[in-house]
């Protein structure tokens, strides 16, 4: 194999492209990059001023000339601009500032989006300097991530719960025998809490301290003692219009969250009540398999095993699982290329 040959094998990428982080799998390396989906722009100028972690410090704490935004919503492109810029930025850290090849890029996307979305996604990758683009189901990805045998003829469930959208699937021999992707995850958990917060303590909170109470002492289950699982949470009260500081409990915030959980829930019972007899079985046996972020929410696979019956894992690395998932797609691509649901040349 040669220098060049060489270089450009360990320079392809894998992907996951998500609403809350992103994460860069470089083939022969593992996961070199773990960030979040944020970008703090220049209003005047249009200039970046930061990307990933710098920029979300920034979310809803700049001056009036600068915005923090994520340009993913609902696990797709909201902000095409933004999202190629965010990408150029994460390959050229990857990559220490090199262009001398152009990578093949493999990245796991929502199976819901549409065809319009799909394109987007690989727009913004091809502008952002991929030599070819490979668009993979997240399902799959975080299947083959988690360890599933996803290339044998058993049924396989996975439950993908994410920063934008929740992706319920059955799985075998490489491929989608029934999914249901939902525009309710991590996101929307947070937005509840902040509304109660609002409705029931009168204090307005952001979304970074939302989200810092969902870590904290949220849960989807009852836990031991969560009425005394108590956190300070300090906002903006409404009536007074001045700083407040409330004590809230953890059954409290599980009880906020309530009607997105049902929604995720709902979509686990449909896709269960869809799927054949014998992959159902295969699923008794075998259990259903947690990956995303979502799945670090205390007591979420204790409901989700309470709610259908049946045993729920999380998987050892949720997080990390899509990107782990394109990684080993891109290291055996002859082996697994039927995965893909999508790809372009430049």
């Amino acid at each position: 194999m040669g220098f060049m040959s060489r270089f450009s094998l360990s320079r392809d990428m894998g992907i996951d492209l998500g609403t809350a982080n992103t994460l860069v799998y470089v083939s022969g390396k593992g996961i070199v990059l773990q960030e979040p989906s944020v970008v703090a722009i220049d209003q005047d100028t249009k200039i970046p001023l930061a990307v990933g972690e710098d920029a979300k410090k920034m979310l809803g704490r700049t001056p009036g000339n600068v915005i923090a935004m994520r340009p993913l919503r609902d696990g797709v492109i909201a902000d095409f601009d933004t999202a190629e810029l965010m990408l150029k930025h994460f390959i050229r850290r990857v990559h220490e500032g090199r262009t001398l090849v152009s990578p093949r890029i493999v990245i796991g996307i929502p199976s819901g989006v549409t065809g319009v979305e799909r394109r987007a996604v690989m727009e913004a990758a091809s502008q952002a300097g991929a030599r070819e683009v490979y668009l993979i189901d997240e399902p799959i990805a975080a299947a083959i991530g988690a360890g599933l045998p996803v290339a044998e003829p058993t049924g396989n469930m996975i439950i993908d719960i994410g920063g934008g959208t929740t992706e319920v699937a059955v799985l075998s021999l490489q491929g989608t025998v029934l999914s249901e992707s939902v525009r309710i995850a991590g996101d929307e958990l947070s937005d509840a809490i902040m509304g109660y917060m609002k409705k029931v303590h009168n204090l307005v909170i952001g979304e970074r301290t939302a989200e810092e109470i969902k870590i904290q002492i949220g849960s989807a289950y009852p836990v031991p003692n969560d009425g005394e699982i108590i956190q300070e949470v300090r906002g903006l009260h409404l009536l007074s219009g001045l700083p407040r500081t409330v004590t809230i409990k953890g059954a409290e915030i599980r009880e906020s969250m309530s009607e997105p959980l049902s929604v995720i829930v709902d979509a686990v019972k449909r896709t269960l009540e869809r799927t054949p007899p014998e992959l159902a079985a295969d699923i008794i046996d075998r259990g259903i398999m947690l990956a995303g972020g979502g799945a670090l929410l205390k007591g979420i696979d204790t409901l989700i095993s309470h709610e259908t019956g049946i045993v729920t894992h999380i998987a050892a690395d949720p997080l990390s699982c899509v990107v782990l998932g394109t990684g080993r797609v891109l290291e055996n691509f002859k082996q697994l290329e039927r995965v893909f649901s999508g790809r372009s040349r430049s």
